[in-house]
């Protein structure tokens, strides 16, 4: 378990905290490309700053605090040109830098107005790369954003769906974390919705025979057998998949992407992609999808809703000083420790781990379905069970 300090120290991630000063060191994403394309200016919350979001009419893209430097009022609501945004209240004008550009009346009044010149707002960088904006919040020079082949292959069709989900990020995480919760979470929590609607039971649930956790550069590479899944030709154990240090998920078919809005709340994305047909054109599908049905209840025939049950009903921060962990959470220990070992480094001035300065380190590029490891340039995959802190050969009990 950790303590209620170490919970805070993990689970905070505004500006000055521990975990959200180590967040700010990579690129998150914040938003669908599409989405800016038709409103040009987005109000967005992340890791607990508020901000604005906007693209000028020349396709400059700008991420800058909310408020207004002038009386406050909302830049979100702000009106592009081709050089920034204006604020809707006397249309002072910032650029992507966070410079104030325009002061329409003091301008009017004194052609030399160097008062401009003093004001400024507090600005981010960002990118558009595979149909998302990514924002870097963090000290400068920023690290390379990565070009992982699924976001900058042309060939691929994607769909992204969003969700906000009202708990901390860490629950997410965490999640990803514990292989061993399929046959329960969703075998047989899906089969007992199922039966309760008089329909087949669509899943087949394994007991989980043993896991492994293999920290590597990026994160933590974990793996699991199954039962009647044999681990000299299964995937899952001889490649397993990988959760990128610190809020990324990868799947054979994309990624789930955790970016924290605040203490209480996530931006989770599911990124799925795949190759075109012969003759397809290439196409990006953005989703918005929430978390419960029109009667707030949670969605549970599906992997996905199964999971954010487990997310969610812990309540917007979960209580840890009251857990009680057993041998198939060591890949939950071992993420903690990641983190802890993580702030540690950039208190002493360090950059984190993943973290990408050189651009020719920036391009990797995934192998065919199913091959995670070993197609994955500039990753390493390691051998089943050779992390310096797991035995691939202990087996571990199911539980019920």
């Amino acid at each position: 378990m950790l303590s209620k300090e170490e919970n805070a120290k993990v689970t905070q991630v505004g500006p000055g905290t521990p975990m959200g000063e180590l967040l700010r060191r990579y690129w998150h994403p914040i938003a669908a490309a599409q989405t800016l394309d038709t409103e040009l200016v987005l109000r967005l919350k992340i890791l607990g700053e508020n901000l604005a979001l906007f693209k000028t009419y020349k396709g400059a893209l700008g991420l800058v605090q909310e408020r207004c430097p002038h009386r406050s009022a909302s830049l979100a609501y702000g009106i592009p040109d081709d050089e920034g945004l204006r604020c809707p209240y006397h249309g002072w004008k910032f650029d992507a830098a966070g410079n104030c550009l325009s002061m329409p009346y003091d301008d009017t009044e004194n052609p030399e107005n160097v008062f401009k010149e003093k004001i400024t707002i507090t600005a981010y960088q960002v990118q558009e790369l595979g149909g998302l904006i990514w924002g870097y919040m963090g000290p400068l020079p920023a690290p390379v954003l990565p070009q992982l082949s699924r976001f900058t292959n042309a060939e691929m069709s994607r769909v992204i769906d969003i969700t906000a989900l009202p708990c901390n990020y860490l629950q997410i995480m965490e999640n990803s974390m514990d292989p061993s919760h399929f046959e329960w979470l969703h075998a047989n929590r899906i089969n007992f919705t199922a039966r309760k609607q008089g329909k087949p039971e669509p899943m087949v649930p394994g007991r989980t025979l043993a896991l492994a956790f293999d920290e590597f550069e990026y994160g933590i590479y974990k793996r699991r057998i199954i039962e009647n899944d044999p681990p000299e030709t299964s995937p899952d154990w001889l490649i397993g998949h990988p959760v990128l240090f610190p809020t990324t998920l990868a799947l054979p078919w994309g990624f789930q992407l955790r970016t924290p809005i605040d203490d209480e709340n996530t931006l989770h994305i599911l990124y799925n992609v795949r190759e075109h047909a012969p003759g397809e054109a290439p196409s990006t599908t953005v989703k918005s999808t929430p978390w419960c049905d029109e009667n707030k209840e949670f969605i549970l025939d599906t992997v996905i809703g199964t999971d954010e049950l487990a997310w969610l009903t812990p309540g917007a921060i979960s209580p840890r000083h009251e857990e009680h962990l057993g041998l198939l959470d060591r890949g939950i220990i071992a993420y903690r420790q990641m983190i802890f070992d993580n702030i540690d480094r950039i208190q002493r001035g360090q950059d984190p781990q993943g973290i990408i300065r050189n651009p020719e380190d920036a391009e990797y590029t995934y192998g065919t379905e199913g091959d995670l490891g070993g197609g994955w340039r500039g990753f390493h995959a390691p051998n089943p069970g050779a992390g310096n802190n797991q035995n691939p050969q202990v087996a571990v009990a199911p539980t019920g």
